[in-house]
């Protein structure tokens, strides 16, 4: 049976992106038969080539996945909003039918899945008469949670706040990996222990800019999959 891992973020713009295509490429690295998923992104301007500007295009390189982009992400809207309302705009609805479909297939080609969210944790995909929320997605799939955070200043609030919101939903959280991450920076340092102390989750990667691989152990990113 195939696990996997939903990458959650605390707002948009964090890095969870370049955190999941680090994440599918160290598995794939090891030898693990790794895919990705993402059910919605906004934002891309498909009158161009969508392929070579939208999230799913960027995992798909960097992870090696080779996969054609349409079988990596469900919906994808030119307009740079919500989900919710860029699919209200473009007349193009999420359906929870077509997201369960598209990620049951991913389930049959790869033996971890990686799912990537769209922007922070309180992120409506849908919202009229049918409302559809990142945790909704999370809990259908029955997804353990590992969320990308920034390093810099702001981000123990965020956190903390990311981590006791999807606890409140009865989700399972498994650790946290901190972007932009500087080693040499006192804030840094000390959002990283605050945030393990009072969110009681465990910092499980730093990862800093440019970085090429994932600074976790294989056996302990495998465990964060279920």
């Amino acid at each position: 049976m195939s696990k996997k891992l939903f990458v959650a973020a605390t707002g948009t713009d964090i890095g969870k992106t370049f955190v999941a295509a680090l994440m599918v490429k160290k598995l794939k690295d090891a030898g693990y038969n790794a895919g990705y998923y993402k059910a919605a992104l906004s934002g891309v301007d498909t009158s161009e080539n969508e392929t070579m500007l939208c999230d799913a295009y960027y995992v798909n390189k960097i992870a090696g996945l080779n996969e054609n982009i349409k079988n990596l992400v469900s919906y994808v809207y030119r307009k740079a909003f919500s989900p919710h309302l860029a699919s209200k705009s473009e007349g193009n609805p999420v359906e929870m039918n077509k997201l369960v479909q598209d990620f049951n297939n991913a389930l049959l080609k790869y033996d971890y899945v990686t799912m990537e969210g769209s922007g922070g944790i309180v992120c409506p995909l849908r919202y009229d008469h049918e409302k559809i929320f990142i945790e909704d997605i999370i809990k259908a799939f029955g997804l353990p949670t590992v969320i990308v955070a920034d390093s810099g200043l702001g981000t123990i609030n965020h956190t903390v706040l990311t981590v006791e919101y999807l606890k409140s939903k009865s989700i399972s959280v498994k650790g946290v990996i901190l972007n932009r991450y500087n080693e040499h920076s006192i804030l840094h340092q000390d959002n990283k222990k605050m945030i393990e102390e009072i969110a009681k989750i465990p910092i499980v990667a730093e990862v800093k800019d440019n970085d090429k691989q994932l600074n976790i152990n294989i056996n302990e990113l495998l465990k964060l999959y279920e």
